[in-house]
C-alpha cells in the first residue's frame, strides 16, 4: 500500500448521510472552546478540537446512534471517511469507536481504509484504537491479513508501524510470537519514541500470557532494544 496514494473516496451510504447528519448536529452545540484550546494544546495541535469530554462525547454518540441500524462495510468505510475529513478531532474519535465496535462488520477489503486512517491525521489517540481494535479483529478473521502486517512494520509511516507492533496487544495465547518478536527487531533501532514506546507495550502486553518468553527475549535481544523498549517490557515483571 503506497501511503502516498490517493486518498480512497467514500462510497454512497444512506446509513452514513443519516449518521454524519445527526452526529454535526449533536456534537456541534456542545462544543466548549475552552476545553478546546486546553486539548489541542494537550495533543500537541495534531488537530483542532470542539473540547467535548470523553463521556459527554459518548454519552452524545449514543444518541447519534439511536435507532440508526447495523452497519455493513461500505457503511463503516464510508462514516469513517467521512469523520476523517471533518476537522474536529472528536469527529474521528466518533469513527473509531465506530469502527471498533462494528469491526467484525468488515471484511480485508477495508484494510487500505484502514491504512488511509492511521496515516492521515495520525497520533496515538486514533491509531492505537484502530491497532488493537479493528486491525487486530481483522487480521484475525483473515489469517492471510498478516502478510500485510509484514509490510506495514517497514512502512515509511510510523504509525502504519506502530499498528502492525500493536495488532496483537489483545490476543494472548493466539499471539503469533515469531511475528511479536520479530517486528520489534526489525524496528528495534528506529529513532521515534512512539515506536520504541509500542515495542516496550507490545511485549509488556505478552508478558501477562508469557512472561518468561518476554524475559527470555529482551534478554538475548541485550542492547538491540532501546533501554526505553527493555524497560516496558519488564515494567510488571
Amino acid at each position: 500500500m503506497n501511503p502516498a496514494a490517493a486518498a480512497p473516496l467514500p462510497p454512497d451510504s444512506a446509513l452514513a448521510d443519516t449518521v454524519l447528519e445527526r452526529l454535526v448536529a449533536v456534537y456541534a452545540p456542545a462544543a466548549d472552546p475552552v476545553r478546546a484550546a486546553g486539548a489541542a494544546a494537550y495533543m500537541k495541535h495534531v488537530a483542532p478540537f470542539l473540547g467535548i469530554p470523553t463521556p459527554e462525547r459518548r454519552a452524545l454518540s449514543r444518541t447519534v446512534l439511536a435507532g440508526a441500524g447495523r452497519p455493513d462495510e461500505a457503511d463503516c468505510t464510508a462514516i469513517a471517511l467521512r469523520c476523517w475529513r471533518l476537522p474536529e478531532r472528536e469527529y474521528q474519535y466518533f469513527a473509531a469507536d465506530y469502527l471498533r465496535r462494528y469491526a467484525g462488520r468488515c471484511t480485508s477489503g477495508f484494510l487500505p481504509v484502514l491504512h488511509h486512517l492511521v496515516t492521515t491525521v495520525p497520533w496515538w489517540d486514533t491509531v492505537d484504537v484502530l491497532a488493537a481494535h479493528v486491525a487486530g479483529p481483522l487480521v484475525a478473521a483473515d489469517p492471510a491479513l498478516a502478510r500485510e502486517m509484514d509490510r506495514w512494520i517497514d512502512d515509511p509511516s510510523l504509525w502504519a508501524a506502530r499498528t502492525a507492533l500493536l495488532h496483537q496487544l489483545r490476543y494472548r495465547e493466539a499471539t503469533d510470537t515469531g511475528r511479536l518478536f520479530g517486528y520489534c527487531l526489525r524496528r528495534a533501532d528506529h529513532p521515534d519514541f512512539f515506536i520504541r514506546k509500542a515495542i516496550g507495550w507490545a511485549l509488556r502486553e505478552y508478558a501477562r500470557t508469557d512472561p518468561a518468553a518476554v524475559r527470555d527475549f529482551v534478554g538475548g535481544a541485550g542492547t538491540r532494544l532501546s533501554p526505553l523498549s527493555a524497560r516496558e517490557a519488564l515494567k510488571n515483571l
